[in-house]
């Protein structure tokens, strides 16, 4: 019998698939395509371009962009959002070899999520709604949508479909898979509100 008394402040073991798991890596940037995010491929480089609605996202994604060695600017758009993209780069050439189809977007064979992907679509396109959180797709992305969907339940996050006239498109996380998805995706960035950040709230 050990005769140590416990520890007041126990080491919590992280999750495989959470943001401490790994150190951060040009893959993360699966995260925005699994979102709202824009591949597009010049010659052997390509550059990730997506919209924001916050001022907040922007400085949380450029920074996120930093961390993996790619530089991003962002300007504002003509609806009152957001533009953020990197510049063309052939660092980024084998996620466009990956993900297009020509110029479509489809996740890859063997496409995953992890908590730093997720982190990732959460500061580009997650909300907080009534219900949960909410993390939002490509309009335009119809085909994405199932395997994302599949991708998102393989980490413990089965997710419901908004509609596009119901504030989507976006899958919704509810319950206590929301302690799941704020287990992933790690603390909350400085720059994001807290009720915009789950777990942080």
């Amino acid at each position: 019998m050990s005769l140590t008394p416990p520890s007041p402040n126990p080491i919590r073991q992280p999750s495989l698939f959470s943001t401490e798991a790994a150190d951060p890596a040009l893959a993360d940037l699966a995260g925005l395509l699994a979102g709202p995010a824009e591949l597009v491929r010049m010659g052997g480089t390509a550059r990730i371009a997506v919209v924001v609605a916050a001022a907040w996202r922007v400085h949380v994604l450029v920074a996120e962009l930093d961390a993996r060695g790619v530089a991003a600017t962002w300007e504002p758009t003509e609806d009152g959002r957001h533009l953020v993209r990197t510049a063309y780069a052939t660092t980024l050439a084998p996620l466009a070899t990956a993900w297009l189809r020509g110029a479509a977007k489809r996740p890859p064979a063997g496409f995953h999520l992890n908590g730093r992907r997720l982190r990732l679509w959460l500061a580009a396109a997650g909300s907080a709604d009534p219900a949960g959180f909410q993390l939002g797709l490509g309009p335009a992305d119809e085909e994405c949508w199932p395997r994302v969907r599949v991708a998102l339940a393989a980490v413990g996050l089965p997710a419901a479909f908004v509609e596009p006239d119901e504030g989507g498109p976006a899958y919704r996380i509810t319950g206590r898979r929301v302690a799941r998805l704020a287990e992933l995706v790690g603390d909350r960035p400085r720059a994001a509100p807290a009720a915009e950040w789950p777990g942080a709230g």
